[in-house]
């Protein structure tokens, strides 16, 4: 056995390997944003389900990729157990369609034939022509030009790969250790489905090993009666590896899809073998028992026994269900009302990061919904406090911030799996709005605290003091709506909204703490509760920052070269731009003109302030304004 002709066999398989991986990795980062939307769309009809699993293996090139999403969805409580039933056979059919695209390599075009551009040897350089194009010349100018340029390398890669290990193997075949090795297999079935199921384990990918085998089928060495054995070992060994990694760090529901995805190819093993064996004594299988398979005849063959069991075992996926269940039993049921979204969270989306990043959308944008209504139920009850409220926003506020501990400890761990720049941008935005929706249901904390505070010393602020908040209440709620659009759907027109607004926040805080100093001094707001009135103010003041940091992230994200020079960006905007001071000026005359008339003397800022203090020192009494 010549050393370099293994070191070319061993090399062909390692671009094979490549090639699909970086196919199917394009197919998915391409496809898999709307891959979320489509399985979620899955009925209870098993055969639409069965046909989204073919659909989606044969778009993904992974039944792996496809079972392991479907297992997170199934954990996230975005689908059921039973719902996924009909997808995991579907998979299971939809990975032979890699077995099919292979067999070119028995396509026979004459040299002149327009068909010779669909042989492998044509195929390959021409797929690999087109990817570098995308990538070095599309690049910039088309959104998709680098998935599209990895797909068709991989493509490229997969059957230079091929090729490599079919030239090789011709080779190898003449010694006489390879012949009886093939000569065993044929001879002994049990030796041929333990070689399959250990070679599947290993690469983790029946595609790859029926791709394998089809490149070793030019040896001429493969005999169908040994061969298909191996091709039924291959479905034990890909089902062992997806049940393992649906089980890491899963809920019980994810688990059992992985259990019930073995219980199936356990049963087609079975059903093949025993088909088989029956249809080889009844003489049905004489044409083919010991006939030389070529790269066809083993697709065929796995397609066949995968579409021919899917239809003998459909009826039996409720009884593997219940089987699923008494082997993984049930978890305590978690107490948090929003633990299925967390469990969303999960790593088994780090494959398709589209996934992943919209489980956390998911979970930020009920993080922000929570924090909105709480600053909502703070105002409610400065001026009428309500004890239960005052406990709901407690509770909530320790959901947003397992939420805050959750979504952040997530993505510091799905960057690493991040090649796409538009992904990490994403990434980019959301650690960074994450803190501070954090922020904001803080500050609902810090209102809904002043309000107890004010509620335990009978104390309230004067008519006129309150109706100046709500103007500016009412500001702020413009803001967050403005917030809610801007991250929610990436509306850029409300984010640039959101500064000029909180440009006049800033403004009508000044306004309002300079009326409540001249209130103090005409006694018509008590001094005493001065401290309350600014640390209101300046809560409220820092929600319009918060949002104006929302919007930031919003805008940097659309346009990733302001990153770092946001502040600088808006501050020239401030001083350069006629339509953000337009907008600016209506919105400032729209809430200033709301704010009621003044009824007090215009004193000097000093005398005021003199006058504030005088007060403060000879005031023992009541603190009811």
């Amino acid at each position: 056995m010549n050393f370099f002709n293994l070191l070319t066999l061993f090399g062909g398989l390692a671009m094979f390997l490549y090639g699909m991986r970086l196919m199917g990795d394009g197919l998915k980062e391409s496809s898999s944003g709307a891959l979320k939307q489509i399985m979620e769309n899955v009925t209870n009809n098993v055969v639409k389900a069965f046909l989204l699993g073919v659909g989606v293996t044969a778009l993904i090139q992974s039944s792996t990729a496809t079972i392991v999403i479907t297992s997170g969805l199934v954990g996230a409580g975005v689908l059921t157990l039973r719902q996924s039933l009909g997808i995991l056979v579907g998979a299971n059919v939809g990975t032979t369609v890699t077995g099919q695209i292979i067999r070119l390599l028995d396509m026979d075009a004459g040299g002149t034939s327009w068909l010779q551009i669909f042989k492998p040897s044509s195929l390959a350089p021409l797929a690999l022509i087109i990817g570098i194009v995308m990538i070095m010349g599309l690049q910039n100018r088309m959104h998709n030009a680098r998935q599209i340029g990895n797909i068709a390398i991989g493509f490229g890669i997969l059957f230079s790969g091929l090729l490599n290990m079919t030239s090789a193997v011709s080779t190898l075949t003449e010694s006489p250790l390879v012949q009886n090795l093939f000569a065993g297999i044929g001879n002994n079935p049990l030796i041929g489905y333990l070689t399959g199921a250990g070679v599947a384990f290993a690469l983790q990918s029946s595609s790859a090993t029926i791709g394998i085998l089809q490149a070793f089928s030019s040896s001429g060495l493969l005999i169908w009666r040994g061969t298909y054995s191996v091709i039924v070992g291959v479905y034990l060994g890909d089902c062992v590896t997806t049940a393992i990694v649906c089980s890491i760090g899963a809920k019980p529901e994810a688990k059992r899809v992985g259990i019930v995805n073995i219980l199936y190819n356990l049963c087609k093993s079975l059903v093949v073998v025993v088909g088989v064996t029956i249809a080889h004594k009844a003489g049905l299988l004489d044409w083919v028992w010991d006939r030389t398979l070529n790269s066809s005849l083993i697709a065929n063959t796995n397609t066949i026994f995968n579409i021919v069991c899917a239809l003998l075992l459909i009826p039996l996926l409720p009884f593997f269900e219940k089987l699923s269940r008494r082997i993984v039993k049930d978890e305590a049921v978690a107490e948090n009302k929003y633990q299925d979204k967390i469990d969303a969270l999960s790593p088994a989306f780090f494959a398709t990061p589209a996934l992943a990043l919209n489980s956390c959308y998911d979970l930020l944008m009920i993080q922000l919904q929570l924090a909105k209504d709480n600053i909502v139920r703070a105002y409610g009850i400065l001026g009428n406090y309500d004890e239960q409220v005052y406990q709901e926003i407690q509770d909530e506020e320790a959901n947003i911030d397992t939420f805050a501990d959750q979504v952040s400890g997530y993505l510091v761990t799905l960057l690493p799996h991040l090649k796409n720049k538009d992904h990490v941008n994403i990434v980019n935005q959301y650690y960074k709005v994450v803190s501070e929706f954090e922020r904001l249901g803080d500050h609902a904390v810090n209102i809904s605290d002043n309000a107890k505070s004010l509620s335990e010393k009978n104390a309230s602020f004067s008519r006129t003091a309150c109706a100046e908040l709500n103007v500016l209440q009412s500001l702020l709620d413009e803001i967050l709506a403005d917030t809610e659009l801007a991250f929610g759907k990436r509306d850029l027109l409300a984010a640039y909204r959101i500064q000029p607004l909180r440009e006049v926040v800033e403004d009508l805080v000044r306004e309002l703490k300079e009326n409540h100093l001249a209130r103090m001094v005409s006694g018509e707001c008590n001094v005493m509760l001065d401290p309350h009135y600014e640390n209101l103010l300046s809560d409220m003041m820092r929600i319009a920052d918060v949002s104006s940091n929302v919007g930031e992230a919003v805008i940097v994200r659309a346009h990733p070269e302001l990153a770092h020079r946001e502040h600088d960006y808006f501050h020239d905007l401030r001083h350069s731009n006629e339509r953000f001071n337009e907008f600016y000026q209506k919105a400032k005359s729209k809430y200033f003109d709301r704010l009621p008339a003044k009824e007090v003397s215009s004193e000097s800022t000093e005398a005021a302030a003199a006058a504030a203090n005088t007060a403060m020192a000879s005031m023992t009494g009541s603190v009811v304004s």
